[in-house]
């Protein structure tokens, strides 16, 4: 009983030198494994009386049963600093400025065609989207554009080949419109379009917005009309604007439109004018009959007005703090 005792206090001492969980186990195995002192001693009972036999099992199991809640004990005390060393060393001062993971937000051009696109709905107009691919019939032949014009060379257009190109306008979808849709038709068409052209003002893609009206009696006072309350929607306010004569090859009567800026000088905003006769007869709507109107602006162009932004090639560069200012 007294070697018993002994053992215990030994054992104990030796538990306390431990520093490791590695080495916990390693002691573990030194009493409590297969071949470890526990094992080692019942098998030396075979030799020994029965009486002598009960005595020292006795003695043994109680010695077993001790070591184990002192090893259970001491695990969990050395895993308890183990975790505790594992918190010292990556510890959060609660006290510093957050890190937080930037997100994004909506580019100002997606916000102006939200915008644009919400005012015309609200005076009936549809919205119409399509093909950034097309022929040369839909977006050159139908609207009455020449075969020489420039607008046709590869200085200005990007052609996949002698039929196929990336279109310069929106006004694609406008004939595809009046081909499918009943009239009367009244639709604005956003999207995406593609000119060989790279400046401070200009970018090889760029947004686009272009309104049709098609009806009976339609007439430019209906266009002079929704322009106009378009551009004091878009500008906050009422707005000096004059309608100067120009030329499209699918609009006729054609008009450039223009605003008066705060240095009182006139800036050009967007192209507008009455759908030419050619246009509507190539589509087989008769001219006789039905007339339209037909605008188209750059939204590029009127975000830079309306914020004052002076490089357009700003709104490619993704620069969350210039993007972070439209809300």
């Amino acid at each position: 009983m007294c070697d018993f005792l002994e053992l215990m206090e030994s054992v104990k001492l030796e538990i306390k030198s431990i520093k490791t969980l590695k080495e916990l186990d390693t002691f573990r195995i030194k009493y409590l494994g297969k071949k470890g002192y526990i094992s080692s001693k019942m098998i030396q009972l075979r030799n020994v009386s029965l009486k002598k036999r009960k005595e020292i099992s006795s003695i043994l199991n109680r010695f077993k049963t001790n070591l184990k809640s002192n090893i259970n004990e001491y695990k969990q005390e050395l895993e308890k600093q183990t975790f505790c060393k594992v918190l010292e060393k990556d510890s959060i001062d609660v006290s510093l400025v957050g890190r937080r993971n930037s997100i994004g937000t909506l580019h100002p051009v997606t916000r102006m065609i939200d915008d644009i696109e919400n005012f015309f709905l609200k005076l009936g107009f549809g919205i119409v989207r399509g093909q950034e691919i097309d022929d040369d019939y839909h977006n050159f032949d139908a609207l009455n554009i020449s075969k020489n014009h420039p607008s046709r060379t590869d200085h200005d257009t990007f052609w996949f080949d002698s039929n196929r190109l990336l279109r310069t306008q929106t006004s694609n979808m406008q004939i595809r419109s009046m081909i499918k849709m009943k009239l009367p038709i009244k639709i604005i068409v956003p999207g995406k379009v593609y000119r060989n052209d790279y400046d401070s003002t200009h970018t090889p893609m760029f947004h686009q917005i272009e309104g049709l009206v098609i009806d009976k009696n339609i007439n430019f006072s209906n266009l002079k009309w929704i322009i106009e309350l378009f551009l004091n929607y878009f500008f906050y306010k009422n707005i000096n604007i004059r309608f100067r004569p120009s030329y499209f090859p699918f609009t006729f009567l054609s008009s450039e439109v223009d605003i008066l800026g705060d240095n009182n000088k006139w800036l050009e905003i967007l192209g507008c004018g009455m759908v030419h006769p050619n246009v509507l007869n190539n589509v087989n709507i008769d001219s006789e009959i039905y007339s339209g109107y037909a605008f188209g602006l750059g939204v590029e162009r009127i975000v830079m007005l309306r914020y004052g932004i002076s490089d357009i090639r700003i709104f490619f560069e993704n620069d969350l703090k210039f993007l972070k200012q439209f809300k």
